[in-house]
């Protein structure tokens, strides 16, 4: 209970840093200028998820301190992390290339998982091999880093998104999992991204920036690499919880893919930026999104992570509506598509 003074205290440092972030980006010209593949409107400054990196490393160093965060996820986080952040925060001020982002991102899921130890199959598929698992976590943790960057294109989004995930996990490891200490993980970082929120809601006066997005998605992989040792079902409860920018951004991959465009390349054809132009705002759709993760994908979590409800059974209940949703909202459809 004394780690709670912790988190009021990080989302005002990241109010702070947000503050000193923006005035460097403004000084910097760091100014994302409305575009026919962007989603704003007005020019904005990007960066300011250098606000949430910082925080939440101070923080962990301070858990970890205190005993409260063991040392294989601290290395993993500040190690993997930083490097994901550094990377981002270059991208942020000069382009950097997509084969080099992309082998950047390889190391740090690789180092991550040398100091998590790989993966046990402990998620489901007990006769599948070790190594297998351990594979399919790297790419697992790289292909949430991109996602998170591609679902961070309209005011709030990936903000909301960060913080009601992390509420979830925190309450289903507070009330399954107890004793572990394991909610101030996702609580750490709930409250990181608290403090960026108020630049960050739309209308935004900062944008989170390449160092930000693809930050908050690697500790997120990392949350749920993590969970592997605990048990099938809190690993599963995670997926659930990330169930609206998994589902987009798969739709939206496979259907760019299987009419041959770059993957690489900026694009504003994801269900959520087709539902900001439809209904004319980025709030009501950042919200929507926080919405659905709390009425809908949590409960399901819950009931997942309590061993009440099979995942075989939740996954699909929980994606059918999503996978809807996708398709209502023309995710990955082409651009000139009208809605």
């Amino acid at each position: 209970m004394s780690a709670f003074w912790l988190l009021p205290a990080a989302a005002f440092l990241s109010f702070c840093l947000t503050w000193l972030v923006r005035r460097y980006a403004l000084s910097r010209q760091l100014i994302d200028v409305p575009g026919e593949r962007r989603s704003h409107r007005t020019a904005t400054t990007r960066g300011g998820g250098l606000a949430i990196v910082l925080t939440f490393l101070c923080g962990l160093l301070i858990l970890y301190a205190a005993g409260l965060v063991p040392w294989s996820v601290l290395a993993a986080i500040c190690g993997g992390g930083g490097l994901v952040a550094l990377i981002g925060f270059v991208d942020d001020h000069r382009h950097v290339p997509a084969y080099l982002r992309l082998l950047t991102h390889f190391l740090g899921a690789a180092w991550a998982l040398y100091w998590l130890g790989g993966v046990p199959p402990g998620t489901g598929f007990a006769s599948v091999p070790v190594w297998v698992f351990t594979g399919l976590a790297a790419v697992w943790i790289v292909w949430l880093v991109n996602l998170y960057n591609f679902m961070d294109g309209i005011d709030g989004i990936a903000s909301v998104e960060a913080i009601t995930v992390c509420f979830g996990a925190a309450l289903i490891y507070f009330v399954v999992l107890p004793a572990s200490g394991l909610w101030l993980g996702p609580a750490l970082l709930l409250a990181s991204v608290a403090g960026f929120l108020y630049w960050n809601y739309p209308p935004a006066r900062i944008f989170m920036g390449d160092a930000g997005s693809g930050f908050l998605g690697f500790v997120l992989a990392v949350f749920c690499v993590q969970a592997t040792s605990l048990a099938a079902g809190v690993f599963w409860a995670w997926i659930i919880l990330l169930g609206v920018f998994v589902v987009d951004s798969s739709v939206t991959l496979v259907r760019r893919m299987l009419r041959g465009q770059k993957l690489h390349e900026a694009h504003r054809s994801h269900a959520y930026q087709y539902a900001s132009r439809k209904h004319d705002t980025h709030e009501r759709i950042s919200l929507a999104v926080g919405a659905i993760n709390l009425v809908w994908l949590l409960p399901l979590a819950l009931l997942v992570a309590s061993a009440f409800l099979d995942w075989k059974v939740g996954l699909p209940i929980a994606y059918a509506p999503l996978i809807w949703l996708a398709f209502k909202y023309k995710s990955g459809a082409s651009e000139t598509q009208e809605i």
